[in-house]
């Protein structure tokens, strides 16, 4: 009856591995309860309440409605731990073992459904008028003989109850925890481990049972408070209200690691979780119950808000299994020649990750950079930019991890297992030393600040898109408006050169062109004809008729037949053409005589008419040598009409560009106005985060390479010498060099006169316009503040660095996983401890973060939620250990790999005097 033998079920940690959060309502009463009249005996239970079938049933009915409530840790805490003074039948007992061992409706075992039961007891200690009432819980591995046992050791053998009324124990708190070390010592311990331990807590703290009671001020001061794990808070209570009006109370529980928390004190199986607190555990024992308590900050959460004056339950549970936030479960690798690949070919090695804080542990050389570099290929994230760790990380991650083809699995859950890897886990990678370098980063640090603020984060995030957006659409519009401008150019050349013919026309006409141009044809036929009477007489005069034939000859020639006569023979043709060739030619003579004389005339018509003509173009602006040109002024003024068309079409199309370019760079001042202002308040939330010791500020149009580059394409060496010269503070943005153009106050930027005259030549209307175009985006610079000042980070040591860079990535509200390799490889140990360590705690339940590391610091003060300890040959890498801090072979494997071992802890302790 005594001995109570657990059975373990995996599921819980196989579904989420290592420390895992539980709705948690410690503090319960039972029907033990019942002779203090107000604990209800729930329908369905029948008969005398201890009985054996009474206690089952109602055993059962509590666990239905804890799982119902979806409570997952319970402690059971009756002022009583009998139903009766004598006997041992125990409600609490009975709802254990029905735990145990018993099976729900459905066939599904309760232990599979609640993942622990803490039997317990709420004394009335002999203190002040009305007694002190803490919560004593155990691990089941008590038994229900020891655990009577313990309940009468702290009433001091007395009966809780007096008819209805709550007695007082006859020991104070000091004598009850003294005996209750003594029986644990005696009872609790075997072969020199705990097979049972227990925990205090203090309920109802304000009410006159409580520990901060009225009258119990005189008694706090001997109060053995150091025996206290948690304090209950009152129901409508959370911690910061409860604390702002007890200040002293703070530092109490941050020295001595104690933490609040709500419980339901359900007097009937319908209040179970109430009232419930979220609490982290690896393991369902006491143990795990206590460093939960030891480490509060980091596995213990309210689970309320207040809104419109009530407690609310928080719309962000930090259990994964009720969220939507992005997790890598686990990672599995068989064949292949990885460094990880399982000794025998049909297994595979299995790495099971916290949705929390994974440690990654081991000495140098077994494989964590390994593990890490090859998720990082696997998954296909982003490489560094540095080249040289960009290699280290190929090397390792794709050399060793997934060498010769290696299979690697990874579960996600929740997320679509056909899907990309790097969409299902979109894990955020950081190598060794990659941190450092990238605090040099400028658009690195201003991701990590548009992370830091939830409610600012969407719209930061929009307005980088859309400015992006509409620095390329004026980019193009710049560009087009620049190719519109020299078509522009070019049709109003054209359109000029149209018009001048058309008035160019005009004014021939006015000069008498059509009378020239008809003294100038007459001219040209009386030429032609004189010219062809000239070459007819020159010919008629070569001609001898002695040539001609006649009878003598005796040719047998034939007169010619024309059609209807007959022609005189031949010979008496070429008489006559001898007897008239004299008188031929002579006629020819004076035709040709007459025709010269006529061509002077004409000529000397054609003469008076273009002087005439000239004297009026010359009148009109034209000279004489534009009546060469009328044929091409004709030609050029019959497209007038059309150019003026395209002139108009051109310049609408400009005016348009034009009009869109104001527009978008109103509308991106305004954007750049918005984004300035959401910026501000992340920088005044750092500022409060961090107590005033990490800022951040702003350097208005600080990323300045597209000007640079800008003034670069001016090809200008004075430019360039000038630009070079200046600090980077001093630099103006492109609005500022534009208006010291356009007012002359190009000498206020430190422009010499020659430099001045140099930069206004080089800047025509066109790139002054793509000068406005370009925008110079803000620069944040983080600064750290030592001795009284800030300093910008390019100014402290790599360690600094990374523990600015490092605080602020674990503050941000990016959901996404977070991987890094061993940043304490030059991170501050103060500053770690100070500021990184409780960022990392506050991300529990919010963001996956793995961590390859030998610090102790992260691992242990980290409240590391899974530690995996590796270990290797030169060619195989292997999981030694995995677990959380509470399973002491990883306490152990903890202590050895990173905490240098027993021994120099113990080294440790002595020379700091501990």
């Amino acid at each position: 009856m005594s001995e109570f033998r657990r059975r373990d079920v995996d599921r819980w940690h196989r579904e989420v591995p290592g420390a895992r959060w539980f709705k948690a309502d410690l503090h319960v009463h039972t029907l033990d309860d019942l002779p203090g009249r107000r604990v209800k005996v729930p329908a369905g239970v029948t008969g005398d309440p201890s009985s054996d079938e009474s206690i089952r049933a109602y055993a059962r009915l509590l666990l239905q409605a804890a799982v119902q409530r979806g409570v997952g840790v319970l402690a059971l805490t009756p002022h009583s731990a009998r139903m009766a003074p004598a006997g041992d039948a125990s409600a609490v007992w009975g709802i254990v073992d029905e735990w145990n061992d018993g099976v729900d409706d459905d066939g599904e075992s309760f232990r599979s459904k609640v993942y622990a039961v803490f039997p317990g007891f709420e004394p009335s200690l002999g203190q002040g008028k009305s007694g002190v009432h803490l919560l004593f819980l155990f691990d089941p591995e008590i038994g229900r003989a020891n655990y009577l046992r313990a309940f009468d050791l702290v009433m001091d053998q007395r009966s809780p109850w007096k008819q209805n009324e709550l007695q007082l124990s006859g020991k104070t708190a000091k004598q009850a925890f003294a005996g209750l070390r003594d029986f644990h010592r005696e009872h609790g311990v075997v072969n020199g481990s705990s097979a049972w331990d227990y925990l205090v807590l203090a309920p109802h703290i304000d009410n006159d049972k409580g520990i901060f009671g009225a009258q119990k001020g005189q008694i706090l001061a001997e109060f053995p408070k150091m025996e206290i794990a948690g304090l209950e808070l009152p129901d409508e209570k959370l911690p910061d209200e409860y604390l702002s009006k007890k200040p002293w109370l703070r530092e109490d529980l941050e020295r001595h690691h104690r933490a609040f928390f709500h419980g339901s004190d359900a007097y009937s199986v319908g209040d179970i979780g109430r009232r419930f607190t979220w609490v982290k555990l690896a393991r369902p024992r006491i143990e795990g119950l206590r460093q939960a308590f030891l480490a509060a900050d980091s596995r213990i959460r309210p689970a309320y808000r207040r809104a419109a004056g009530q407690l609310v339950e928080i719309d962000d549970p930090p259990d994964v299994t009720i969220s939507q936030r992005p997790w890598l479960k686990s990672i599995g690798i068989a064949g292949g020649a990885s460094f990880f690949r399982a000794k025998k070919n049909d297994e595979e090695t299995r790495f099971d990750l916290s949705p929390d804080l994974t440690c990654i542990i081991g000495g140098s050389m077994t494989g964590k950079s390994t593990l890490l570099d090859g998720l990082r290929i696997h998954i296909g994230a982003p490489l560094p930019k540095d080249d040289g760790l960009e290699k280290q990380v190929l090397a390792r991650g794709r050399d060793r991890f997934l060498a010769g083809s290696s299979a690697v699995s990874l579960e996600c859950p929740g997320q679509d297992p056909t899907g990309a890897a790097h969409d299902r886990w979109p894990a955020v990678f950081y190598a060794q030393n990659e941190l450092q370098r990238l605090a040099q980063d400028a658009n690195a640090v201003e991701d990590i600040l548009s992370r830091l603020v939830a409610e600012e984060t969407s719209g930061i995030r929009f307005r980088t898109q859309r400015l992006k957006e509409l620095d390329e659409k004026l980019l193009r519009l710049s560009k087009r408006l620049e190719k519109l401008d020299q078509d522009f150019a070019d049709a109003e050349q054209g359109a000029d050169r149209a018009r001048r013919a058309a008035s160019g026309l005009a004014a021939f006409a006015a000069a008498g062109i059509d009378e020239l141009h008809h003294a100038s044809a007459s001219h040209s036929r009386w030429r032609r004809a004189a010219e062809s009477a000239k070459t007819v007489l020159a010919d008629a005069r070569g001609v001898d008729v002695a040539d001609l034939p006649d009878d003598s000859d005796g040719l047998p020639l034939v007169a010619p037949a024309v059609t209807g006569e007959v022609r005189d023979p031949i010979y008496k043709r070429i008489a006559e053409v001898r007897e008239h060739m004299s008188l031929v030619t002579q006629g020819l003579a004076d035709v040709h005589a007459q025709m010269s004389a006529a061509v002077l005339v004409v000529e000397e018509h054609e003469a008076t008419v273009r002087t005439r003509v000239e004297r009026k173009l010359a009148e009109g602006g034209f000279d004489g040598a534009a009546i060469k040109e009328f044929g091409s002024l004709n030609r050029q003024a019959a497209l007038l009409e059309s150019r003026e068309a395209l002139l108009q079409e051109l310049q609408r199309k400009r005016e348009s560009d034009e009009s869109d370019i104001a527009r978008l760079l109103d509308e991106r001042a305004a954007v750049v106005r918005e984004q300035q202002q959401a910026f501000d308040r992340v920088m005044a939330a750092i500022h409060d985060e961090f107590g005033g010791r990490i800022r951040a500020r702003r350097k208005d149009q600080g990323m300045q390479a597209p000007l640079e580059a800008f003034l670069g394409d001016l090809k200008q060496r004075g430019i360039t010498r000038w630009w070079n010269d200046l600090e980077g503070d001093n630099r103006p943005g492109p609005q500022e060099l534009l208006d010291g153009l356009r007012t002359g106050g190009l000498g206020t930027l430190g422009m010499s006169a020659t430099v001045q005259q140099t930069f206004r030549d080089a800047m025509p209307s066109a790139r002054q316009r793509a000068l406005a175009t370009i925008r110079c985006a803000d620069k944040y610079l983080l600064e750290l503040k030592e001795d009284g000042e800030y300093r910008r980070l390019d100014d402290l040591s790599g360690g600094r660095r990374v523990s600015v860079l490092l605080s602020l990535l674990l503050e941000t509200t990016d959901q996404r996983p977070l991987v890094i390799d061993q940043p304490e490889d030059e991170l501050d140990n103060r500053f770690l401890f100070d500021t990184v360590l409780p960022a990392l705690k506050r991300l529990k339940g919010r963001r996956q973060i793995i961590v390859a590391t030998h610090n102790p610091n992260i691992v242990v003060n980290g409240d590391a939620d899974q530690v995996i300890q590796l270990e290797a040959t030169a060619n195989n890498g292997s999981i030694a250990h995995a677990g959380a801090i509470e399973d002491m072979a990883v306490r152990d494997a903890i202590m050895h790999t990173v905490d240098g071992g027993a021994e120099a802890f113990r080294l440790r302790r002595m020379k700091y005097g501990f």
